[in-house]
């Protein structure tokens, strides 16, 4: 069994134009829908102790399909919207048909279309053919990258001793890695269940490491230029 994504969650306050939107201009299905007469103890809601209701809608079972979440406080009337959200990319080639039929407003960004749903939520569109559903396995190649975390130097230890104990993999166990002239980072890495890798840093070094250097540039420039010189040379 592998870790994966699930869903992205919006609250609406227009639940029957916002099931219209994901329905009729998205061709989404409603996958399955729950009421609930008190407040999440997780805040799954919004901290709200009212009535909701969850709707989950996608383009196929949440098993193996990533769906959006639809929470709907029957006591919330509008919500703020903020930046933390930009948009989401769909390939499709009937959305922007299917917006055109219901007079939906299509906007475009940089030449890119996309439509709105009710409450200002953005779904940009690449007008192809949807992906055919298919599962196929993780394969990382030679570009692939990591993220990285924070944490206090003292507690990288006992994450990866966590880690162990959770039977993740260890990729490098804990290491005080020494930049020349700047400050030593203490990491530990480990490896999701899907390979994907792990980095947490001790902060307080890290802070240290990561000062702005203003001869940065002009070092990399340094460098990128006897790069060339050794192409031309070739």
């Amino acid at each position: 069994m592998t870790g994966r994504a699930l869903h992205f969650v919006f609250k609406v306050a227009d639940r029957t134009k916002t099931i219209k939107f994901y329905k009729e201009v998205l061709g989404m299905s409603i996958l399955r829908h729950e009421e609930f007469t008190q407040g999440c103890e997780a805040a799954c809601n919004g901290p709200y102790d009212n009535r909701w209701s969850k709707t989950m809608v996608g383009y196929g079972p949440e098993n193996n399909h990533f769906v959006i979440e639809l929470t709907y406080n029957y006591s919330v009337e509008n919500y703020k919207l903020g930046n933390d959200f930009l948009g989401i990319t769909l390939k499709s080639s009937a959305v922007l048909e299917n917006a055109k039929n219901l007079d939906w407003p299509i906007g475009f960004e940089e030449n890119v279309p996309y439509v709105t749903a009710p409450g200002g939520y953005k779904f940009y569109v690449l007008d192809e053919p949807q992906p055919l559903d298919k599962e196929e396995p993780i394969n990382h190649e030679t570009a692939y990258g990591r993220i990285a975390f924070s944490v206090l130097t003292t507690d990288l230890k006992r994450y990866q001793e966590n880690a162990q104990n959770n039977q993740y993999k260890i990729l490098t166990p804990f290491v005080t890695l020494d930049t020349p002239g700047k400050a030593s980072v203490s990491v530990v890495i480990f490896a999701d269940p899907d390979d994907h890798e792990i980095c947490f840093v001790g902060d307080k070094e890290f802070r240290e490491l990561s000062q702005f250097d203003p001869e940065a540039e002009k070092c990399l420039n340094k460098y990128i230029a006897k790069d060339e010189a050794r192409k031309l040379n070739k």
